[in-house]
C-alpha cells in the first residue's frame, strides 16, 4: 500500500489530492475564472501560487492526514501537457514538498491521467473520448502506448467552446453557459460540420458562429445549441469509427467538456446502437474537470511500478507544456495482446 499526494495545475485549477490503495481520500481545487473575456496564463498562475498552501492544508485535513505528512511516500505532479506558467507553479510546490518531506517525485502525464481514473468506473480496455481545454483526442491503449487515434486539427473543444462564449461576452469558462443557454432552444441553425478521416476542425466552425451572432439576425441560444449538436456529432461520429478500428468494446469519457448532458447523452445513444452494444462509462464530475485526484491516482499506479525521482535528482525535472499521450511510455501497465 502506498499514499500519493498529487497536483495538478496544467491551466485553470489548482488541485492537490491525496489517493492511499486505489482510493481517493481527498480532491480539493480552486479554479481561475473571468467575468469577461478568457484565461490570462500569468494571472492563472499567480492564483495558483496564492491558492496552493491552502489547498494542501485542506487536502491533508480531508483525507485526515494532518500532522502525518511523513506517510506520503511520493509527490505526484502534472508535468504537461498544459500552459506553462501554469505548470510552473505546480512543479515548484511539488519540488518544495518532495525536498521538505524527503519524498521522491512522480511526473504524470495529465492526459493519461484523465483515462486511467476512469478505471474507478469499472472500465478495463476502453476507447477514450477525451474533451478538455486544448485537448480533444480520441486515445487507446495499443502496442505499450497509449495511442490517439484522433484529435483536433486545430483548437481543442473546451478552448473553441470559450472562444465562443468570450466572444459573445458571457465570461469564462464558457461550457457550462453555453451548455444551459442550448437547453433552451431546438432550433437549429445549420454550421459547417468538419470532420476529416479520424480527426475534426473546429477554427472554421467557430469563424462562422462569430459571423452569424454579429449579424444580429440569430439568438444566441438557437446559436449555442447548433454549436453543441454539430460539434458533438462530430465527436461521437470518430470515437465510433475508432471503436469500430480498434475492435474494443467500452467508451471512456474524460476531460471537463464530458460534464455535457447531451454530449453524454449522444455518446449513449450511439452506443446503444451499436450491434453488439458498445459499454459507456462516465466518471463523476469532479473527476472530469481537471482534478488532483486523478493525478494522484496515476501517480500511485507509476511510483508502485518504480517509476520515481529522487529527491537529490529532482532538479533534472521539468515542465513539458507541449507533451503528447503518445509519447509516454505506458510502462505501469501489463502489456496485453494485440
Amino acid at each position: 500500500m502506498s499514499t500519493i499526494l498529487g497536483i495538478e495545475s496544467t491551466a485553470h485549477t489548482f488541485g492537490v489530492g491525496i489517493v492511499k490503495n486505489g482510493k481517493v481520500l481527498a480532491n480539493i481545487k480552486h479554479t481561475y475564472t473571468t467575468e469577461f473575456g478568457g484565461i490570462i496564463p500569468i494571472e492563472a498562475a499567480k492564483h495558483h501560487q496564492q491558492y496552493k498552501t491552502q489547498l494542501y492544508n485542506e487536502a491533508l485535513e480531508v483525507a485526515k492526514m494532518n500532522g502525518k505528512e511523513k506517510s506520503i511516500d511520493a509527490i505526484a505532479f502534472s508535468q504537461g501537457p498544459g500552459l506553462a506558467p501554469c505548470l510552473l507553479e505546480g512543479m515548484r510546490f511539488a519540488k518544495e514538498l518532495s525536498l521538505r518531506l524527503k519524498k521522491p517525485l512522480v511526473p504524470v502525464n495529465h492526459c493519461i491521467a484523465h483515462l486511467e481514473i476512469g478505471e474507478i468506473t469499472g472500465t478495463k480496455d476502453p476507447v477514450m473520448l477525451y474533451t478538455s481545454g486544448a485537448n480533444t483526442q480520441i486515445i487507446a491503449y495499443a502496442s505499450g502506448k497509449y495511442r490517439i487515434f484522433g484529435e483536433t486539427l486545430d483548437i481543442g473543444v473546451g478552448n473553441f467552446i470559450d472562444n465562443f462564449a468570450r466572444y459573445a461576452g458571457i465570461g469564462f469558462p464558457g461550457g457550462p453557459k453555453i451548455q444551459e443557454l442550448a437547453s433552451k432552444s431546438k432550433n437549429y441553425v445549420e454550421l459547417p460540420y468538419v470532420v476529416k478521416g479520424m480527426d475534426i476542425s473546429l477554427s472554421g466552425i467557430l469563424t462562422n458562429l462569430e459571423q452569424k451572432l454579429k449579424s444580429g439576425k440569430y439568438k444566441l441560444e438557437d446559436l449555442s445549441y447548433s454549436l453543441q449538436e454539430t460539434v458533438f456529432a462530430m465527436l461521437v461520429e470518430t470515437a465510433e469509427r475508432a471503436l469500430a478500428h480498434t475492435g474494443k468494446k467500452e467508451l471512456l469519457l474524460g476531460g471537463g467538456v464530458a460534464c455535457n448532458k447531451r454530449l453524454q447523452e449522444m455518446c449513449k445513444i450511439m452506443c446503444n446502437e451499436r450491434k453488439p452494444k458498445i459499454k459507456m462509462f462516465v466518471p463523476e464530475n469532479s473527476l472530469l474537470v481537471d482534478n488532483a485526484g486523478m493525478i494522484a491516482y496515476l501517480g500511485e499506479r507509476m511510483f508502485n511500478s518504480g517509476i520515481k525521482i529522487k529527491p537529490e535528482e529532482i532538479n533534472k525535472v521539468d515542465i513539458m507544456p507541449r507533451q503528447r499521450t503518445d509519447e509516454v511510455e505506458v510502462k505501469w501497465r501489463q502489456k496485453k495482446k494485440e
